[in-house]
Protein backbone atom coordinates (compact mmCIF):
# COMPACT_ATOMS: atom_id res chain seq x y z
CA UNK A 1 0.00 0.00 0.00
CA UNK A 2 1.44 3.42 -0.92
CA UNK A 3 1.52 6.46 1.35
CA UNK A 4 -1.43 8.31 -0.18
CA UNK A 5 -3.62 5.23 -0.04
CA UNK A 6 -2.73 4.82 3.64
CA UNK A 7 -3.72 8.42 4.36
CA UNK A 8 -6.99 8.05 2.44
CA UNK A 9 -7.96 4.89 4.29
CA UNK A 10 -7.03 6.35 7.66
CA UNK A 11 -9.25 9.40 7.20
CA UNK A 12 -12.10 7.52 5.52
CA UNK A 13 -12.23 4.89 8.25
CA UNK A 14 -10.90 6.63 11.38
CA UNK A 15 -9.73 10.24 11.20
CA UNK A 16 -13.05 11.78 10.20
CA UNK A 17 -15.32 9.50 12.17
CA UNK A 18 -17.43 11.45 14.67
CA UNK A 19 -16.96 10.76 18.36
CA UNK A 20 -19.50 13.37 19.45
CA UNK A 21 -21.77 16.07 18.09
CA UNK A 22 -19.58 17.91 15.58
CA UNK A 23 -16.44 16.38 17.12
CA UNK A 24 -14.17 14.08 15.13
CA UNK A 25 -11.63 11.47 16.14
CA UNK A 26 -9.02 13.79 14.57
CA UNK A 27 -9.75 16.33 17.35
CA UNK A 28 -7.78 14.14 19.77
CA UNK A 29 -4.67 15.87 18.36
CA UNK A 30 -5.98 19.26 19.48
CA UNK A 31 -6.40 20.75 22.95
CA UNK A 32 -10.08 21.71 23.22
CA UNK A 33 -10.20 22.60 26.91
CA UNK A 34 -11.89 25.90 27.86
CA UNK A 35 -8.62 27.29 29.24
CA UNK A 36 -7.08 27.43 25.73
CA UNK A 37 -10.25 27.85 23.67
CA UNK A 38 -9.97 31.62 23.17
CA UNK A 39 -6.35 31.29 22.05
CA UNK A 40 -7.19 28.56 19.53
CA UNK A 41 -10.14 30.62 18.27
CA UNK A 42 -7.99 33.70 17.63
CA UNK A 43 -5.26 31.65 15.94
CA UNK A 44 -7.84 30.15 13.58
CA UNK A 45 -9.11 33.63 12.69
CA UNK A 46 -5.53 34.83 12.07
CA UNK A 47 -5.67 33.16 8.65
CA UNK A 48 -8.17 35.77 7.42
CA UNK A 49 -5.52 38.51 7.53
CA UNK A 50 -3.57 36.86 4.74
CA UNK A 51 -6.48 36.11 2.39
CA UNK A 52 -8.49 38.40 0.13
CA UNK A 53 -11.94 38.74 1.74
CA UNK A 54 -14.10 38.43 -1.40
CA UNK A 55 -14.10 36.61 -4.71
CA UNK A 56 -15.78 33.99 -6.86
CA UNK A 57 -14.05 30.63 -6.28
CA UNK A 58 -12.22 29.72 -3.07
CA UNK A 59 -10.15 26.52 -2.95
CA UNK A 60 -9.84 24.57 0.29
CA UNK A 61 -7.14 22.02 -0.61
CA UNK A 62 -7.33 19.17 1.87
CA UNK A 63 -10.52 20.57 3.34
CA UNK A 64 -11.40 17.71 5.66
CA UNK A 65 -14.93 18.22 7.01
CA UNK A 66 -14.31 21.97 7.59
CA UNK A 67 -14.62 21.01 11.24
CA UNK A 68 -14.18 24.31 13.08
CA UNK A 69 -16.63 27.26 12.83
CA UNK A 70 -13.76 29.68 12.23
CA UNK A 71 -12.83 27.79 9.06
CA UNK A 72 -16.13 28.86 7.51
CA UNK A 73 -15.17 32.53 7.81
CA UNK A 74 -12.38 32.16 5.24
CA UNK A 75 -14.83 31.86 2.36
CA UNK A 76 -17.76 33.95 3.63
CA UNK A 77 -17.20 36.61 0.98
CA UNK A 78 -16.86 34.11 -1.88
CA UNK A 79 -19.52 32.66 -4.16
CA UNK A 80 -18.34 29.05 -3.89
CA UNK A 81 -15.91 27.14 -1.70
CA UNK A 82 -14.33 24.22 -3.57
CA UNK A 83 -13.59 21.50 -1.03
CA UNK A 84 -10.90 19.18 -2.42
CA UNK A 85 -9.81 16.19 -0.37
CA UNK A 86 -8.48 12.66 -0.78
CA UNK A 87 -11.16 11.39 1.64
CA UNK A 88 -14.76 10.96 0.47
CA UNK A 89 -15.83 10.78 4.12
CA UNK A 90 -14.38 14.25 4.71
CA UNK A 91 -16.25 15.68 1.72
CA UNK A 92 -19.56 14.20 2.82
CA UNK A 93 -19.10 15.86 6.21
CA UNK A 94 -18.09 19.16 4.59
CA UNK A 95 -21.28 19.11 2.55
CA UNK A 96 -23.29 18.99 5.77
CA UNK A 97 -21.77 22.35 6.72
CA UNK A 98 -21.59 24.15 3.40
CA UNK A 99 -24.49 22.73 1.41
CA UNK A 100 -24.94 24.41 -1.97
CA UNK A 101 -22.22 26.97 -1.28
CA UNK A 102 -19.68 24.17 -1.57
CA UNK A 103 -18.36 22.20 -4.52
CA UNK A 104 -16.76 18.85 -3.67
CA UNK A 105 -13.90 17.10 -5.46
CA UNK A 106 -11.91 13.97 -4.56
CA UNK A 107 -8.32 14.67 -5.56
CA UNK A 108 -4.62 14.59 -4.76
CA UNK A 109 -3.32 17.98 -3.60
CA UNK A 110 -0.05 17.39 -5.48
CA UNK A 111 -1.95 17.05 -8.77
CA UNK A 112 -4.91 19.42 -8.81
CA UNK A 113 -7.48 18.87 -11.59
CA UNK A 114 -8.04 22.61 -12.13
CA UNK A 115 -6.87 25.05 -14.78
CA UNK A 116 -4.26 27.70 -13.99
CA UNK A 117 -5.38 30.99 -12.41
CA UNK A 118 -8.78 29.54 -11.46
CA UNK A 119 -9.17 30.63 -7.82
CA UNK A 120 -9.47 33.97 -6.07
CA UNK A 121 -8.32 32.48 -2.76
CA UNK A 122 -6.61 29.26 -1.65
CA UNK A 123 -6.00 27.62 1.71
CA UNK A 124 -4.46 24.32 2.72
CA UNK A 125 -4.56 23.48 6.42
CA UNK A 126 -2.58 20.61 7.96
CA UNK A 127 -2.54 18.66 4.71
CA UNK A 128 0.80 18.89 2.89
CA UNK A 129 2.58 17.12 5.76
CA UNK A 130 0.62 13.97 4.86
CA UNK A 131 2.43 13.81 1.52
CA UNK A 132 5.78 12.11 0.89
CA UNK A 133 8.65 14.62 1.10
CA UNK A 134 9.16 14.48 -2.67
CA UNK A 135 5.61 15.76 -3.21
CA UNK A 136 5.76 18.83 -0.96
CA UNK A 137 7.34 20.97 -3.67
CA UNK A 138 4.75 19.78 -6.20
CA UNK A 139 1.87 20.57 -3.85
CA UNK A 140 3.02 24.14 -3.26
CA UNK A 141 3.57 24.59 -7.00
CA UNK A 142 0.05 23.35 -7.71
CA UNK A 143 -1.53 25.73 -5.19
CA UNK A 144 0.42 28.59 -6.76
CA UNK A 145 -0.51 27.52 -10.29
CA UNK A 146 -4.28 27.59 -9.67
CA UNK A 147 -4.20 30.92 -7.78
CA UNK A 148 -5.17 33.98 -9.80
CA UNK A 149 -2.58 36.74 -10.28
CA UNK A 150 -2.96 39.46 -7.69
CA UNK A 151 -4.55 37.08 -5.17
CA UNK A 152 -3.33 35.32 -2.02
CA UNK A 153 -3.08 31.84 -0.53
CA UNK A 154 -2.31 30.43 2.93
CA UNK A 155 -0.76 27.11 3.92
CA UNK A 156 -0.64 25.94 7.56
CA UNK A 157 1.41 22.96 8.68
CA UNK A 158 3.69 22.10 11.59
CA UNK A 159 7.47 22.05 11.85
CA UNK A 160 9.10 18.74 12.77
CA UNK A 161 11.26 19.83 15.73
CA UNK A 162 10.80 23.55 16.41
CA UNK A 163 13.58 25.05 18.54
CA UNK A 164 11.11 26.98 20.71
CA UNK A 165 9.26 23.82 21.78
CA UNK A 166 12.31 21.55 22.19
CA UNK A 167 13.13 22.34 25.86
CA UNK A 168 9.47 22.39 26.89
CA UNK A 169 8.83 18.99 25.32
CA UNK A 170 11.95 17.54 27.00
CA UNK A 171 10.76 18.69 30.44
CA UNK A 172 7.12 17.70 29.91
CA UNK A 173 7.24 14.29 31.74
CA UNK A 174 8.71 15.88 34.87
CA UNK A 175 6.35 18.86 34.79
CA UNK A 176 3.34 16.57 34.43
CA UNK A 177 4.32 14.73 37.60
CA UNK A 178 4.79 17.95 39.56
CA UNK A 179 1.48 19.42 38.39
CA UNK A 180 -0.32 16.18 39.18
CA UNK A 181 0.88 16.47 42.78
CA UNK A 182 0.05 20.17 43.07
CA UNK A 183 -3.42 19.85 41.63
CA UNK A 184 -4.14 16.29 42.79
CA UNK A 185 -4.35 15.17 39.17
CA UNK A 186 -7.48 17.16 38.39
CA UNK A 187 -5.89 19.29 35.68
CA UNK A 188 -4.69 16.20 33.85
CA UNK A 189 -8.23 15.13 33.01
CA UNK A 190 -9.42 16.49 29.66
CA UNK A 191 -12.72 18.29 29.28
CA UNK A 192 -15.67 15.88 28.84
CA UNK A 193 -15.99 16.58 25.11
CA UNK A 194 -12.28 16.11 24.39
CA UNK A 195 -11.03 12.63 23.42
CA UNK A 196 -8.02 11.27 25.28
CA UNK A 197 -4.55 12.33 24.04
CA UNK A 198 -3.01 10.22 21.30
CA UNK A 199 0.53 9.53 20.10
CA UNK A 200 1.96 12.15 17.71
CA UNK A 201 1.89 9.72 14.78
CA UNK A 202 -0.78 7.03 15.21
CA UNK A 203 -0.68 3.85 13.20
CA UNK A 204 -2.38 4.20 9.85
CA UNK A 205 -1.46 7.77 8.95
CA UNK A 206 1.69 9.25 7.46
CA UNK A 207 3.27 12.56 8.46
CA UNK A 208 6.42 14.20 7.09
CA UNK A 209 7.29 17.61 8.54
CA UNK A 210 10.27 19.85 7.87
CA UNK A 211 11.73 23.19 8.97
CA UNK A 212 11.88 26.70 7.54
CA UNK A 213 15.27 26.25 5.86
CA UNK A 214 14.22 23.04 4.13
CA UNK A 215 11.00 24.63 2.87
CA UNK A 216 12.74 27.73 1.54
CA UNK A 217 15.25 25.55 -0.26
CA UNK A 218 12.50 23.49 -1.86
CA UNK A 219 10.49 26.50 -3.05
CA UNK A 220 13.27 28.91 -4.04
CA UNK A 221 12.58 30.25 -7.52
CA UNK A 222 9.29 28.33 -7.69
CA UNK A 223 6.82 29.82 -5.20
CA UNK A 224 7.33 33.13 -3.34
CA UNK A 225 6.52 32.63 0.34
CA UNK A 226 6.55 34.57 3.59
CA UNK A 227 6.57 32.76 6.92
CA UNK A 228 4.46 34.08 9.80
CA UNK A 229 3.16 32.50 12.97
CA UNK A 230 -0.13 30.61 13.08
CA UNK A 231 0.47 29.12 16.52
CA UNK A 232 3.80 29.10 18.30
CA UNK A 233 2.96 26.39 20.86
CA UNK A 234 2.09 22.72 20.41
CA UNK A 235 -0.79 20.71 21.81
CA UNK A 236 1.70 18.87 24.00
CA UNK A 237 2.85 22.22 25.41
CA UNK A 238 -0.67 23.43 26.29
CA UNK A 239 -1.72 20.10 27.80
CA UNK A 240 1.39 20.08 29.97
CA UNK A 241 1.90 23.70 31.00
CA UNK A 242 -1.50 25.38 30.67
CA UNK A 243 -4.09 24.79 33.41
CA UNK A 244 -6.97 26.91 34.62
CA UNK A 245 -5.85 26.73 38.26
CA UNK A 246 -2.34 27.83 37.35
CA UNK A 247 -3.14 31.11 35.55
CA UNK A 248 -3.64 29.26 32.27
CA UNK A 249 -5.76 31.89 30.55
CA UNK A 250 -3.30 34.63 31.47
CA UNK A 251 -0.43 32.57 30.04
CA UNK A 252 -2.30 32.03 26.78
CA UNK A 253 -3.04 35.75 26.44
CA UNK A 254 0.64 36.49 26.95
CA UNK A 255 1.67 33.92 24.30
CA UNK A 256 -0.77 35.44 21.81
CA UNK A 257 0.54 38.93 22.63
CA UNK A 258 4.08 37.74 21.88
CA UNK A 259 2.98 36.17 18.58
CA UNK A 260 1.44 39.46 17.48
CA UNK A 261 4.71 41.27 18.10
CA UNK A 262 7.12 38.62 16.76
CA UNK A 263 5.15 36.94 13.95
CA UNK A 264 8.12 36.12 11.73
CA UNK A 265 10.47 34.89 14.45
CA UNK A 266 7.82 32.73 16.13
CA UNK A 267 6.61 31.53 12.74
CA UNK A 268 10.05 30.04 12.06
CA UNK A 269 10.94 28.89 15.56
CA UNK A 270 7.53 27.93 16.95
CA UNK A 271 5.33 24.91 16.26
CA UNK A 272 2.93 25.97 13.49
CA UNK A 273 3.90 28.37 10.70
CA UNK A 274 1.50 30.23 8.46
CA UNK A 275 2.93 30.25 4.93
CA UNK A 276 1.60 33.29 3.04
CA UNK A 277 1.72 33.22 -0.77
CA UNK A 278 1.00 36.15 -3.07
CA UNK A 279 0.85 35.79 -6.85
CA UNK A 280 1.94 38.89 -8.73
Amino acid sequence: MNTKQEVREFYDQTGWSQVGEGLYQNARYEDLRPVVRDYIHRCHLRVNRYLDPTGNLFLDAGSGPVQYPEYLTYSEGYRYRVCADISITALKEARQRLGDKGLYVVMDIASLPFKADAFDGVISLHTIHHLPAADHRKAYAELYRVLKPGRRAVVVNGWSDPPLMRPFHALAPYVNRVIARLCRGQTQSPAPATPAPAPATPAGTFVHKSDANWLRGQLQGLVPIQIFVWRSVSTKFTRTYIHAKLAGRLKMRFIYWLEERLPRFLGEKGQYPLIAISKK
